[in-house]
């Protein structure tokens, strides 16, 4: 993500508080004496008795792939030599809303700021704790205070665009949202805008559903649990959102109904995929200028490379930080254009490339299941797409119970978790 790590999470009233399989509060400390101290502060102000566990950032990180988040996470970071990385990995695999508050050995303002302001974490109480404080400091977290607007900022949106139908746009999308769901562990929620088809939720075997059309023709009814209960699941921390109306209806879209959808979703997944088709629909406009990436993906064919020299590429949204990415799909294709020829009439470099592989993309679509789970190739490009368009780093570790090899630090580099 693009700005600040969004550790920081929302009251308690708009942080759906009616999702059952939430627990309010999991704690992971490393010592007795802070255990103690917390539970002790902590219950009286709780639903239900606190979930404490032994472990410290790394055991609260494995944790956090293989459960739902809780609405408030205590991390314990005493010991950990890189502990702000550590930090910004946790990020990616807990929900956007979930209020991080962090205590450890270390004191001093520079790193009190550091984790509060650079990663966007609640609040940090170095050790020994006092209940005392505590309650002053962590209770009104606890107890639903709200968050400054800013900080509350939610996951990144990623838009995927074909230059013309048919390049190939919908499968790259989708194996884009299976790789950070399902390889990566963040979550994640693929949207495919285009209500006739649904092409995106067959290409994962899932029923597009009717949440996604009811949801756009009422955007006042849109909120962080409707956005959730519409999306059907297509594995644990992967969501598809799509539609598939008679093709003799007229679907309506409400002004302001793609601001609704994607503020929901931001503040329930790490990344929003959009599948959104190459057309001038004012829904597709709006959804595009929400996105924080554009990815636009072509043929190698003379017609590809005209219409990609009739857009405006530029950044259309103070949001879209960097020029669209420009994939090249289907290189090889018999008659196509060479890679050279491609860059040559555009003028200038193209971003990533992608073989032509219609046996192995034509199996997987038929059988409803991403190309990159049995074709290793398309797995490398989406891979490296993936670490392209979430920041440079930032996701350089399969899903695993550890976290990566901590790396050197340098300032700027957590500077890349959150959106603006």
């Amino acid at each position: 993500m693009d700005n600040n790590l969004d550790l920081q999470g929302l009251t308690e009233s708009s942080a759906s508080p009616l999702r059952h399989d939430r627990r309010h509060l999991i704690a992971f400390v490393t010592d007795a004496d802070s255990e103690k101290t917390l539970r002790s502060s902590l219950s009286d102000m709780l639903p239900e008795p606190p979930d404490i566990r032994r472990g410290g950032i790394r055991s609260a990180y494995t944790a956090m792939q293989k459960t739902t988040s809780p609405r408030i996470l205590v991390v314990d970071i005493s010991g950990e030599e890189h502990a702000l990385k550590a930090l910004a990995d946790l990020a990616h695999v807990v929900e956007p809303d979930v209020c991080v508050l962090v205590i450890g050995e270390l004191d001093g303002m520079e790193f009190y700021r550091e984790i509060t302001r650079g990663l966007g974490a609640a609040d940090y109480l170095p050790k020994p704790l006092a209940r005392d404080l505590v309650i002053r400091h962590f209770g009104s977290f606890v107890l639903g205070r709200s968050p400054l607007a800013s900080t509350a900022m939610g996951g990144r949106v990623v838009a995927v665009t074909g230059i013309r139908g048919g390049c190939g746009a919908s499968t790259i999308a989708t194996n884009l949202a299976w790789h950070f769901g399902v390889t990566l562990r963040h979550h994640t929620v693929l949207v495919d805008p285009d209500l006739y088809r649904g092409n995106a939720a067959y290409l994962l075997n899932v029923h597009p559903g009717e949440g996604l059309h009811a949801a756009l023709e009422a955007p006042e009814r849109i909120d962080t649990l409707l956005a959730e209960r519409a999306a059907q699941p297509a594995a644990d921390r992967l969501h598809v959102l799509a539609g598939e109306s008679p093709l003799n209806s007229q679907p309506t879209f409400a002004p302001g109904a793609a601001d609704a959808l994607i503020d929901a979703l931001r503040k329930r997944y790490n990344f929003i995929i959009l599948d959104v088709p190459f057309a001038p629909i004012p829904l597709y406009r709006d959804l595009l200028a929400k996105a924080h990436q554009r990815i636009l993906v072509m043929e190698p064919s003379l017609v590809s490379m005209r219409d990609v020299l009739r857009m405006n590429l530029n950044p259309q949204t103070q949001g879209q930080g960097q020029l669209p990415l420009l994939l090249l799909n289907r290189l090889g294709l018999p008659g196509g254009l060479t890679r050279r020829q491609v860059e040559d009439g555009l003028k200038r470099k193209l971003d990533m490339v992608i073989p032509d592989l219609p046996r192995q993309l034509r199996s997987a679509a038929n059988l409803g299941e991403p190309a990159i789970v049995n074709t290793g190739t398309f797995r490398k490009v989406i891979s490296e797409l993936a670490r392209s368009v979430a920041g440079a780093g930032l996701l350089d570790t399969l899903a695993s119970s550890a976290l990566p090899e901590p790396v050197s630090k340098r300032r700027g580099w957590f500077s890349l978790g959150r959106n603006k």
